[in-house]
């Protein structure tokens, strides 16, 4: 019985000691490290692969640009014999080799971007990039020795034509594309600065359905079609400083901002309609409706 207890006593105090670690300090920063160690060795390794794909495809790239090169320089000597005309030919071949070249190019720079991104320089991966450079500047040198040969021999590369025509309709198309904007553009501006505004009598305004029964202008009935729009005179808001009321007696039943107008008194005693801050004036409502 005894010894039943002192196992029972030792088991308790395993599982006591385990949890202890489980939740000490020590425990969960070693968790934690081993963690971190395992997804950097993820991203390490699909960094590499990444690389290592990049390489490939660059050295693919190369051996292509070999092949239609040497078949091109086969197809020359044929031309130069007389035997056939593969002008097309050459020319189709050309457009690849250059294809070719402008696709390593661009894997070389992408290449070199995930080299940089390295915390520590990889030497291997360092020469490795700057072999295939040198190797990409050679193959630019000579491609363009094989330009120069074709345009002694008069063989027009069908991309070049090809791509000047490409270039002239994007230049029309963004042109028309240019006018569109602008027309675009000048149909905003004449609406952004068009404002309307009427003086009237109020019979008038209420034969028009601008103001109700009850004679207080709602500002959400301009924008429906009850009312009568030939009412107003519309005018652009820039161009427009003063309205000239001629009465006495004048009341604003639209919403502008008192500090953005005066009501001016004539030699006649007639009144005018100042405006001193024409986007502040007509900031509330597009519609000035005086009641005279």
């Amino acid at each position: 019985m005894k010894a039943i207890k002192f196992y029972a006593f030792i088991i308790t105090l395993v599982f006591i000691t385990s949890s202890c670690v489980e939740h000490s300090g020590k425990y969960k920063a070693a968790i934690a490290q081993r963690d971190s160690l395992a997804l950097a060795n993820q991203a390490l390794d699909s960094s590499y692969h990444q690389t290592m794909a990049l390489v490939n495809d660059i050295e693919t790239g190369f051996s292509e640009i070999n092949q239609n090169e040497s078949q091109m320089k086969v197809n020359l000597k044929a031309v130069e014999g007389g035997k056939t005309d593969k002008r097309a030919l050459i020319s189709a071949q050309m457009k690849a080799i250059k294809e070719g070249i402008e696709k390593n190019k661009a894997k070389i720079a992408e290449l070199q971007r995930y080299a940089s991104k390295e915390g520590k320089t990889n030497s291997m991966l360092v020469e490795t990039i700057k072999r295939l450079q040198t190797e990409m500047d050679e193959k630019v040198v000579q491609i363009k020795s094989l330009q120069e040969e074709l345009d002694k021999k008069n063989i027009k590369i069908s991309e070049l034509s090809t791509t000047v025509d490409a270039q002239g309709k994007n230049i029309a198309e963004q042109q028309n594309v240019l006018e569109q904007q602008k027309s675009t553009i000048k149909v905003q501006d004449k609406d952004m600065n068009t404002v309307w505004y009427c003086v009237a009598s109020s019979k008038k305004l209420k034969e028009a359905k601008v103001i109700s029964g009850g004679g207080l202008f709602q500002a959400k009935k301009l924008m429906s079609k009850e009312f009568d729009q030939s009412i107003f005179t519309q005018v652009d808001l820039r161009s427009i400083s003063s309205i000239a009321t001629n009465s006495k007696k004048v009341k604003l039943l639209s919403l502008h901002p008192g500090n953005s107008y005066n009501l001016v008194v004539g030699a006649d005693k007639n009144i005018t309609i100042v405006i001193t801050n024409a986007s502040k004036f007509w900031s509330i409502s597009k519609y000035l409706v005086v009641q005279i």
